[in-house]
């Protein structure tokens, strides 16, 4: 270990005069255009920017990176989780996050099971799928809020359009009145609309965000309506009683299906908390396995991941009962 010493901070200080270097020839050349400043304050991006068009606390190195990370379909489909997550951070910034997330849940198991590297490599891959499932969980759970208030966002859009309001009026009505996150989502679809893009266009993108199923029903039938014609309110208000009934019977599958779903999950999750448990506290009883050679240590494994796999596939089909 003593000898990795010197050679990881030459490493660092290679590191850290490559990122000066890019961060100086990008200070002089790089420059935010105008267009990109008119549509970020029209599209509703809530962030406060210095006379450069950056955001406070952004540096010219952030944004040049943060384009050129996010014209990646890779860099895109974060982009993408993100917003749909309401997390406010640049994809840079989450790729920041990560690196940091695996060096220290690295670290701390590198000192917690005896200092061996396969400690740390544990450690540095749950720390590379901790933010993915915060990110996960947020979007989720986002995603459930949405769902929750789309039957009184429908009905609020219906009295307007009985009292007389134009369908986007009635959106700017749900944008002002209901609560986040389906305000935010409306304000943003009436700003789009504001700019000039179709209404069409911009429930499209909404619905790009927020990939709701009862989402779909509501946007679908504006589109039609425009289309064909017809009662827009008679129409949002049967999809609102449908939208009503599904999340109770939706509710109450969930209920008498919680013990399944909880039972394969926990049975699941077990194995795996016994063997870390049992490797940081005893890694001498894990590594007898050796003794069998390479391919026992690999039949074992892999027998074990394919059974708790195939456990649990099982038991969340069970549990599946679409609605």
């Amino acid at each position: 270990m003593e000898q990795l010493v010197p050679w990881i901070v030459i490493g660092g200080g290679i590191i850290l005069i490559v990122i000066l270097s890019i961060g100086l020839v990008v200070s002089i050349s790089s420059e935010r255009t105008l267009l990109d400043q008119r549509l970020g304050q029209y599209l509703g991006e809530e962030r406060s920017q210095d006379e450069g068009g950056r955001r406070k606390g952004d540096t010219v190195l952030t944004e040049w990176v943060s384009r050129r990370v996010e014209k990646t379909s890779f860099g895109d489909n974060i982009a993408r989780e993100l917003a749909r997550a309401d997390v406010k951070l640049k994809v840079v910034e989450f790729f920041a996050l990560i690196v940091i997330s695996v060096i220290l849940t690295g670290a701390l198991a590198w000192l917690l099971g005896n200092q061996q590297l396969f400690s740390f490599v544990i450690g540095a891959v749950i720390g590379l799928f901790l933010p993915r499932m915060y990110v996960n969980r947020q979007k989720s759970r986002r995603l459930k809020r949405f769902n929750d208030q789309l039957p009184d966002m429908i009905n609020l859009m219906v009295n307007g359009l009985r009292a007389g309001y134009s369908t986007m009026q009635a959106m700017e009505a749900v944008s002002k009145e209901m609560p986040n996150p389906i305000c935010d989502e409306f304000r943003r679809v009436v700003q789009e609309m504001q700019l000039g893009i179709p209404m069409e266009v911009a429930l499209d993108n909404l619905l790009r965000r927020i990939p709701s199923q009862d989402l779909d029903f509501m946007v679908t039938a504006v589109n039609v309506q425009r289309e064909v014609g017809g009662n827009l309110s008679e129409i949002l208000d049967t999809i609102s009683f449908t939208i009503r009934e599904r999340i109770r019977i939706k509710g109450d599958i969930q209920t008498l299906t919680a013990q399944v779903r909880t039972s394969g999950t926990v049975l699941s999750l077990i194995p795996v908390f016994l063997t870390l448990v049992l490797w940081f506290l005893n890694p001498e009883y894990l590594l007898s396995l050796q003794m069998g050679g390479i391919y026992c240590v690999i039949g074992v494994f892999g027998s074990v991941i394919f059974l708790i796999v195939l456990g649990y596939v099982i038991m969340m089909k069970i549990a599946d009962i679409e609605v």
